[in-house]
């Protein structure tokens, strides 16, 4: 019995069939294009790491797992991989401590104020993140960086301060860079949360300190846990800042993915490292996760 799956012409049509009048049917156009744009780039880049490249070419029969061994065994990689976790992880928590405030600001105003918060906040995603990283060199640059300049000429202090290539720098560029991505998760959950139950525990004698503690904070836990993982992610894989602020000697799991495959261009050991630095992300990032549905369990037996 023939159908319209026995030959190669129809499949287009017989697997088009099958979708049609699922559910899944609207989803298909998405998963193919992840697919083809990002399992398959993904997929090559982590392959390039278990074979030999001689001059852009796989050496045929090539297959091996010690470049990866090499690179577990590396006490540097080790280090670059604690320097990103850190980074990552104390730039998310001075975002979170900055977002929220302006988040529940947002949720509390009315009218041309939250227009006003909500332009400044979308406004440097405007920008590319490499221009605003140029703009704190600027910013924090030598004796003739502008906080520099600004502090000396008030007479705060008499010398210039070293911010530029340290830690601080990196930090201040990944906090104000990834700011709005912690900031819009919270929005969305402040401004539509029930105002009832904050009402019900004013009315039971508790004090706005302890409802905002005990009432609106965890109500926000799922925004709090979404933008934590967002961030830590983007500050995590994160080159950019790092190369510009922290300086040609500061490096993390990122910046040396970059430089190993654009500056010396051992593919095989860039690959490693990306492999490294996503496969890691991957786990930090399900932790926050699978930390926040814990905490948020009650929320989904209310629902």
């Amino acid at each position: 019995m023939a159908t319209d799956s026995a030959t190669p012409e129809h499949l287009p049509r017989f697997w088009l069939r099958r979708f049609s009048g699922t559910r899944f049917a609207p989803a298909v156009p998405a998963l193919i294009y992840l697919v083809v744009f990002m399992v398959l780039p993904i997929g090559t880049l982590l392959l390039f790491g278990f074979v030999n490249i001689e001059r852009g070419r796989i050496v045929s029969g090539s297959f091996t797992l010690q470049p990866m061994l090499q690179a577990l065994q590396d006490d540097l990689v080790w280090r670059l991989m604690w320097r990103s976790f850190w980074v990552a992880a104390v730039s998310t928590l001075l975002a979170l401590l900055l977002a929220y405030p302006v988040a529940y600001v947002y949720s509390e105003v009315r009218g041309i104020w939250r227009t006003l918060i909500l332009v400044a906040i979308v406004s440097p995603l405007l920008t590319s993140a490499l221009v605003r990283a140029y703009a704190w060199l600027v910013i924090l640059g030598g004796r003739r960086g502008i906080l520099n300049q600004g502090l000396m000429a008030t007479g705060i202090i008499d010398e210039p301060l070293r911010i530029l290539n340290t830690d601080m720098a990196v930090l201040i560029g990944m906090t104000q860079i990834h700011l709005p991505f912690m900031i819009l998760p919270l929005l969305a959950v402040l401004s539509e949360r029930d105002r009832r139950l904050e009402d019900a525990s004013l009315n039971l004698g508790a004090s706005r300190t302890g409802t905002f503690f005990r009432v609106t904070v965890p109500m926000s836990m799922p925004a709090i846990f979404a933008g934590l993982a967002l961030v830590f992610a983007v500050s995590y894989t994160n080159f950019i800042v790092p190369q510009l602020l922290g300086g040609g000697s500061y490096s993390t799991l990122a910046v040396q993915v970059y430089e190993q495959t654009i500056v010396v261009l051992d593919w095989t050991r860039g690959a490693v490292l990306a492999t490294l630095l996503l496969s890691t992300c991957f786990a930090f990032v399900f932790a926050i996760v699978a930390v926040g549905a814990r905490l948020t369990r009650w929320s989904e037996v209310h629902r």
